[in-house]
C-alpha cells in the first residue's frame, strides 16, 4: 500500500471522526480505500455508527429536557447505554466497537457477564401479563386470620359488625351527654285566687312556690322550674302547651304543700264551710301527677302532695284530724314548722333501708288533714308514733312515687333532732337520673 501524506480533513465538534486505516483496531470489513488513497469507513459501517450516535444523543437531550429545574440537568443520571457527554459521542464515532456496544439492548449484560451499572432489568418496558398468577410469598401472610374475622364471615357480616360498633359508639356518646346533663326538677305551683272585690295584685291570680322547697332541691345542684297551670281555653293568651310537655322535658316532679285537698276531689262533701280546699289546684296537680307517672318520671309529694297522691289512686282523707280522730295527737299548731312529733318505720318499709339503723325519727308536723283510706297499690312507709296516722306512702307500680306528710325542706333549720332527709332527696334524684332516658 502506498504511503499517503495527505492530512485528514477537519471535522466539527461532536461530528464523527473516523479512525486511521492503519490503526490496530480497524477491521478490513469496515474500511475501504478511496481512489485517492485515503481510507474511510464503508457506507454500511458509517450509517450504523451515525444512527447509533444520533439515537444516543437524542436520548441524552430528552432526558435533560424532562427535568423541571434547569440546574438539575447536570445531575440527571444518563439512561442506560446513553453517552454522558458529547465527548462520549465523538469517542463512539472513532471506535466502531464502542458504537456497536451502545447499540445493544440496555437490558443486556456486558461481555463480562454482569449487568451494566444503571441498566434496566430484563423485560423492562414490556406489556404486563394480566393473566399471570403472582401469589404472595409463603411467609407474607399471617399464619392465622385476624381475630375479628370468623370462620363463616362474609363481606356483609363484617360490614354489619362495623355498623353496629359505630352505632354503639354514637349511643354511648349520647348516653354520656344525657347522664352528665344537670337534672331538671319541676315543682307544682301554689295558687293564690283573686279575693272578691279586691283591687290591684290581690285581684289577680298568682302562682308561686315557697323558696324552701326550691332551695332544698337545689342543694343537690339541680335546676328547679315552677310548673304553671295551663289554660286550655285561655281567653287572654291561648296556648297549645300542655302539662304532658313538662313531664316530657323535666326529670322529676315535686308536689309542694299548701291548701287542703277539696273533699269533692275524693267524692265527699265538705264537713265545714271553712274547709273547702282548692278544687282548681287539685285538678291541675292530679293531671300533672298522672302525666309524670305515665312518663315513668319520679314524683315526691310533700304534706299536701302526700295527700294528693293518696287521692289520685282512689284513697280518702280525714278532713280534720281533731274532729274525725279525737284520740289522735296534735298535728298542727300556731308554731307552724316548729311543731314536731315522732314517727316510726314499719317492718319491711323502704324507709327502714333508706335510713339504716333508724326505726324511729322526729319530724315536723303542719297538717290538720291526713290519709284515711289508703289508695290502691300504695304501701305505708311511715306512721305517727303516738296515734298510728299514716305519715308516708309509696306507689308500688312506679319506680319512685313517694309522699311524706312532713316538710323535709324545713328540717335542716329545725335542729339536729329532726330527721336528716337528705337520703330521701338523693333517692328521688337518683331515680330521676335513671329514668330520664
Amino acid at each position: 500500500m502506498s504511503e499517503n501524506n495527505t492530512d485528514r480533513p477537519e471535522v466539527s465538534d461532536g461530528a464523527d471522526r473516523p479512525s486511521d486505516a492503519g490503526s490496530p483496531g480497524a477491521s478490513p470489513a469496515h474500511v475501504s480505500a478511496s481512489p485517492s488513497g485515503v481510507t474511510s469507513p464503508s457506507p454500511a459501517s458509517a450509517s450504523s455508527v451515525e444512527g447509533t450516535v444520533a439515537a444516543a444523543a437524542e436520548r441524552a437531550v430528552a432526558q435533560r429536557a424532562s427535568t423541571d429545574a434547569p440546574q438539575s440537568a447536570s445531575t440527571v443520571t444518563p439512561e442506560a447505554g446513553a453517552p454522558e457527554a458529547p465527548e462520549a459521542v465523538s469517542r463512539a464515532a472513532e471506535q466502531p466497537e464502542a458504537a456497536a456496544e451502545l447499540s445493544r439492548d440496555p437490558g443486556q449484560s456486558t461481555g463480562t457477564g454482569t449487568a451494566r451499572p444503571g441498566a434496566a432489568p430484563a423485560g423492562f418496558g414490556q406489556a404486563p401479563d394480566f393473566s399471570a398468577q403472582n401469589p404472595p410469598p409463603p411467609n407474607a401472610l399471617p399464619p392465622n386470620p385476624p381475630r375479628y374475622l370468623h370462620a363463616n364471615d362474609s363481606a356483609w357480616s363484617v360490614l354489619g359488625r362495623i355498623i353496629a360498633a359505630r352505632a354503639r359508639q354514637l349511643f354511648d356518646r349520647a348516653g354520656q351527654r344525657i347522664t352528665q346533663r344537670t337534672l331538671r326538677i319541676g315543682v307544682s305551683a301554689r295558687i293564690f285566687h283573686p279575693e272578691p272585690g279586691a283591687m290591684g295584685l290581690r285581684g289577680k291570680t298568682l302562682q308561686y312556690l315557697e323558696e324552701s322547697i326550691a332551695h332544698w332541691a337545689m342543694s343537690r345542684d339541680v335546676i328547679v322550674f315552677m310548673i304553671p297551670t295551663v289554660g286550655h281555653q285561655g281567653m287572654l293568651h291561648p296556648s297549645n302547651i300542655r302539662l304532658r310537655d313538662y313531664a316530657r322535658h323535666l326529670d322529676g316532679l315535686l308536689l309542694q304543700g299548701g291548701a287542703d285537698v277539696s273533699p269533692q276531689t275524693y267524692a265527699e262533701v265538705s264537713a265545714r264551710p271553712e274547709w273547702p280546699g282548692d278544687r282548681v289546684r287539685d285538678m291541675y296537680e292530679l293531671e300533672l301527677l298522672h302525666e309524670f307517672v305515665e312518663s315513668g318520671k319520679p314524683v315526691l309529694g310533700v304534706c299536701r302532695g302526700c295527700q294528693l297522691i293518696n287521692v289520685a289512686f282512689g284513697g280518702t282523707l280525714y278532713q280534720d284530724i281533731a274532729s274525725d280522730v279525737p284520740t289522735a295527737g296534735v298535728h298542727v299548731s300556731e308554731r307552724y314548722d316548729q311543731h314536731r312529733h315522732a314517727i316510726t318505720f314499719p317492718e319491711g318499709s323502704s324507709f327502714a333501708s333508706m335510713f339504716p339503723g333508724r326505726r324511729e325519727a322526729i319530724v315536723n308536723s303542719i297538717h290538720h288533714q291526713a290519709v284515711k283510706n289508703l289508695g290502691r297499690d300504695l304501701t305505708i312507709e311511715a306512721v305517727s308514733a303516738g296515734d298510728g296516722l299514716i305519715e308516708a306512702v309509696r306507689y308500688r307500680r312506679a319506680p319512685f312515687v313517694v309522699g311524706v306528710q312532713w316538710h323535709p325542706e324545713f328540717h335542716r333549720a329545725g335542729g339536729p333532732e329532726l330527721l336528716d332527709c337528705t337520703p330521701l332527696l338523693d333517692a328521688f334524684l337518683r331515680s330521676a337520673r335513671e329514668t330520664r332516658f
